[in-house]
């Protein structure tokens, strides 16, 4: 026999061989192995799902977390604007009243300022008219004092006095 013509009982051997195995293949391995690959797909399937839905729920409470944290941003810069205006109103109403107080005090001491310019230039004037009398006593050689066309002379010169220096306050 040569090796291209194969031996008939053999090759009935053979194939009855072939086709027990394959039966118990078939029958009690192929089961088993498609069972175990259906359980691992469902395995992995599930947790594709799972995992799938606990990202769904992640992304969902960050979401959450991110609109919460906007909403406490906005919030937070309108709190920060209402305390800006606020602020500005308040140191606007602290310039005003400090302007009211300065311009009240400005006003008074002026008030005071002019009622002692005049109180000071009547007791001014009193005393160079006592000591403008007294030196033309000296130089005249008599008592001045006492004479009334004396103070008339001194108030006629304080008047010409006034009249030739504008702004100048009057007796």
């Amino acid at each position: 026999m040569g090796p291209l013509t194969p031996n008939p009982a053999e090759l009935v051997l053979g194939l009855i061989c072939f086709f027990v195995i394959f039966g118990l293949l078939g029958r009690l391995v192929l089961p088993r192995i498609e069972r175990t690959l259906a359980e691992r797909a469902d395995a992995t399937e599930g947790r594709l799902e799972r995992a799938e839905a606990a990202r769904s729920e992640a992304l969902a409470v960050y979401r959450e977390y991110r609109a919460e944290l906007d909403g406490a941003r906005h919030e937070a810069a309108r709190i920060r604007q209402r305390a800006a205006e606020e602020g500005a109103a308040l140191v606007a109403a602290v310039r005003a009243e400090g302007q009211r107080q300065r311009d009240e005090l400005v006003a008074a001491a002026r008030v005071q300022l002019a009622a002692d310019r005049v109180i000071a230039e009547a007791v001014l004037r009193e005393d160079v008219v006592a000591l403008a009398t007294e030196l033309a006593g000296r130089v005249v050689g008599e008592e001045l004092a006492g004479r009334p066309r004396t103070r008339a002379s001194v108030d006629a010169f304080f008047a010409e006095l006034a009249a030739r220096e504008p702004g100048t306050a009057r007796p």
